[in-house]
């Protein structure tokens, strides 16, 4: 058990190591800075020097729409692992471009506990959930320490407004995100959990290849009791089918360390329907 203090009040924030359940996760506030302090204090972020610049605004770098998003005020944050970006019925103002690191996006259910909805990694926009009521329909929490890119989201409408290929690029951008994580869980909802844990590892190996990442060999941010609250299973059946997948020969896993040792192994038990995961060790009997 890891102990960590907390930024703003120094009580303690409680990982497992392993599982990496949060005990407690306390919410600091992120304040902006208002652009007219932001342009004679700090160094202005500029979307077309940003290494994200390719998940923000797709397309050619030299495009007027990139001079365009250069108008708009950016705000850096840094958030620490276990806090909170925004909390789930809070006020919403600020789309979210995650510049480094991991976060999951959960909810709270009838009985007060949680269930993660979404990971986002590097170059994902989060903050969508609010546009819908202008409050947050999740709460967003750092896996590790992170740094998103915030820009007000009135001044990304306004801009939008007076550019048409903006906003046409934006509402796709806004709308991607969403749509992949809806075809996700549409999919995992009739699928055993063999099936699910695979799909699950994936797409997680394809989202990092598309990143520049090994799609092979990766460290997973999120515990195991998060990736058995997103998939709909118990932490023990995550457990089980990680070392199920072990045995086969398709995974090497050493806590959060991730090898995929046979990509195409994976996608068969993520694409068989009747694939039943065998018990390692365990041999059919002859039939008399």
């Amino acid at each position: 058990m890891e102990i960590r203090p907390s930024p703003k009040d120094n009580d303690p924030v409680m990982f497992d190591s392993l599982h990496g359940a949060v005990v407690e996760a306390p919410t600091t506030p992120i304040k902006f800075i208002p652009a007219a302090t932001l342009k004679t204090q700090l160094a202005r972020p500029h979307c077309s020097r940003c290494h994200l610049r390719a998940w923000c605004v797709p397309g050619d770098p030299t495009n007027p729409r990139v001079d365009c998003m250069d108008s708009l005020m950016f705000s850096r944050r840094k958030v620490r692992a276990g806090e909170r970006l925004y909390r789930e019925g809070e006020a919403f103002g600020y789309l979210f471009e995650i510049r480094s690191g991991t976060l999951k996006s959960s909810l709270s259910t009838a009985h007060g506990q949680e269930r993660v909805s979404a990971f986002h990694m590097a170059g994902e926009l989060i903050g969508l959930d609010g546009i819908a009521d202008g409050h947050h329909a999740s709460s967003a929490t750092a896996l590790e320490d992170t740094e998103v890119c915030a820009a007000s989201y009135a001044m990304v409408t306004d801009l939008a407004e007076r550019n048409a290929s903006l906003q046409r690029t934006l509402l796709q951008e806004l709308s991607r995100e969403s749509v992949r994580e809806l075809h996700l869980l549409v999919r995992f909802g009739s699928l055993s959990s063999e099936r699910r844990l695979a799909a699950f590892l994936l797409n997680l190996s394809q989202r990092l290849s598309a990143r520049g990442y090994s799609p092979s060999e990766f460290r997973m941010r999120m515990s195991r009791s998060d990736i058995a609250s997103y998939l709909g299973l118990t932490v023990e059946t995550v457990c089980r089918n990680f070392s199920a997948f072990q045995k086969l020969g398709v995974l090497e896993v050493d806590q959060r360390h991730v090898r995929i040792a046979d990509l195409d192994g994976l996608t068969r038990i993520s694409n068989t329907d009747t694939h039943k995961t065998p018990r390692a060790g365990r041999r059919r009997q002859p039939t008399p």
